[in-house]
């Protein structure tokens, strides 16, 4: 993991795995837990697990039919992108549950502003 890597919170717990501290103008650094985002937990997003890109143009994409295979941008066993809202956030890799398929995060991405 690299060291932009941002713990996940332990919502049972209502904790995050390693406390948080946030900076804030009018006093020192206040450590937050998963409980100060309750308001934010029925918020609707999209999440989109990226396996790969292909470009291709419009007649080639109205000739596939089912079992047409496309070339993505990635191998296989590559770690796959993980956005929320159209903002990477994560990588991961597919897995399969109980004859799923399923994704975990294997590095939170946070990006600088």
């Amino acid at each position: 993991m690299s060291d932009s890597s941002m713990p996940l919170p332990d919502l049972e717990r209502n904790t995050f795995a390693g406390s948080i501290a946030t900076d804030s103008s009018d006093g020192p650094m206040v450590s937050k837990g998963a409980a100060d985002l309750e308001q934010l937990f029925d918020v609707p997003v999209t999440v989109s697990a990226v396996l790969g890109r292909t470009r291709m143009p419009v007649g080639d994409l109205l000739k596939l039919e089912p079992g047409s295979v496309l070339d993505l941008d990635r191998s296989v066993g590559e770690a796959i992108d993980i956005y929320v809202n159209n903002r990477l956030v994560a990588r991961g890799e597919v897995v399969l549950v109980e004859d799923k398929l399923g994704v975990t995060m294997t590095e939170i991405i946070k990006l600088d502003k």
